[in-house]
């Protein structure tokens, strides 16, 4: 395609340039547009929610949410013990491991499905609220670290940052990653233990 299309565009300058009228004056050549000198940076935010060497906030936010939900967690899993046993149960007695009637194993069958059926409801429920819960918690602090990393941008002559997390990139030297650099600056200025507040 290639091979056909360039020289019919030669052609058609060649063309274009034999057509000027003798003794007319070509159009002055455009004047060069001002670049504006611009400074880009990669920022992988990925890893603000690293538990090491991430941002330490967003470490105290979720063990501030696990901590809520540790006592619903341990219930759960105390809840699926129960049920685990109460099923190994129900294979012994259905293998005449222990003597039982077929009424009593089916009782405990029904026992098994409505502890199971309250236990997937509780464990729905559990979920649903630590999304909306962990959305409430970290949704400020996005918007906070946000605003620092504009903040950051413009003291440091950032123009452009582009987060690697969220765009895949090619390449990017090492030299634009400002990754550590924002998250020990922000931590230098944000302590875990200080609460959020707007910009």
């Amino acid at each position: 395609m290639k091979r056909i299309l360039l020289p019919l565009l030669l052609v058609t300058i060649s063309a274009a340039a034999s057509a000027q009228t003798p003794g007319t004056t070509p159009s002055a050549p455009p004047q060069p547009a001002a670049v504006p000198r611009s400074k880009i940076a990669v920022i992988y935010s990925g890893a603000f929610q690293d538990p090491k060497e991430g941002i330490t906030r967003f470490g105290a936010t979720v063990n501030k949410l696990n901590a809520e939900f540790q006592p619903l967690q341990t219930e759960l899993n105390q809840t699926a013990q129960r049920l685990n046993a109460l099923q190994e149960e129900i294979k012994k007695m259905q293998g005449g491991a222990t003597p039982a009637t077929p009424q009593q194993i089916q009782a405990k069958i029904n026992q098994f499905d409505e502890q199971k059926k309250a236990y997937d409801r509780k464990g729905e429920d559990a979920k649903t609220n630590y999304g909306r819960r962990r959305g409430e918690l970290l949704m400020p602090l996005q918007e906070d670290v946000g605003k620092a990393l504009d903040a950051f941008g413009k003291a440091n002559g950032i123009t452009m940052i582009i987060d690697g997390t969220q765009v895949p990139l090619v390449y990017a030297a090492d030299t634009i990653d400002i990754t550590k650099a924002f998250i020990a600056d922000y931590n230098r200025k944000n302590p875990a233990t200080a609460a959020v507040t707007p910009r």
